[in-house]
């Protein structure tokens, strides 16, 4: 089996060190790119093209500014923010400028290569902390529109609204039960509900 490349830009080094050895060690996962800044990034994407890259936000150079210029220079590489903000407006930059994901660096090495996988796999992965407090600052802002959806979580609120367990949704779309909870746990925060009968009665009115 190809093993999934992993470039990791952080300038904290014991922090990057840390990260490093604990993804080397999951069997699959190959860090072929190390670096502390955006430049570094950039040279990463240039010369191993990784399947994905972890940036820090706070690094010299800025990793906002980094994700573009990872993605123009590597356009397959999945961009996964791996930072210590929880700041709202810095998620929803990074995931307008083309992160796939957001996880805060409190985050286990099975929770982080849960998060590897799930991007992947084409759907976004964002902190349960902060997936909450998207939904939160949501009430106080315009609703939020489906297509913000990616299509694996429109794949599984066509079923939700059917009235499938998430068992189900599993067997239907072949994946892991799990892992279509937390499709579910991005859905509610998207739609901005609380829970799944919530979502299918929206889903519905908007067909």
């Amino acid at each position: 089996m190809t093993s999934i490349t992993i470039g990791v830009v952080d300038d904290h080094p014991l922090f990057r060190e840390g990260v490093t050895r604990s993804l080397s060690e999951i069997s699959d996962f190959a860090v072929v790119g190390e670096g502390a800044s955006s430049d570094d990034a950039a040279m990463i994407a240039s010369t191993s093209r990784p399947d994905i890259m972890l940036l820090d936000v706070s690094m010299p150079g800025g990793g906002l500014s980094a994700i573009v210029d990872v993605l123009t220079r590597s356009p397959t590489t999945k961009v996964l923010m791996l930072t210590v903000s929880e700041e709202v407006d810095t998620l929803l930059a990074a995931l307008q400028r083309g992160a796939m994901g957001y996880v805060l660096k409190g985050v286990g090495s099975r929770g982080l290569a849960e998060a590897i996988q799930t991007v992947l796999s084409g759907s976004r992965y964002i902190s349960p902390t902060m997936s909450t407090k998207v939904m939160e600052s949501s009430l106080h802002g315009s609703a939020p529109d489906k297509n913000n959806l990616t299509p694996r979580e429109r794949e599984v609120m066509d079923l939700v609204s059917q009235g499938l367990s998430n068992k189900h949704i599993g067997l239907r779309l072949n994946l892991q039960e799990k892992t279509v909870k937390h499709h579910m746990t991005q859905i509610l925060s998207k739609l901005g509900v609380s829970n799944r009968t919530e979502a299918a009665l929206q889903w519905r009115e908007r067909q």
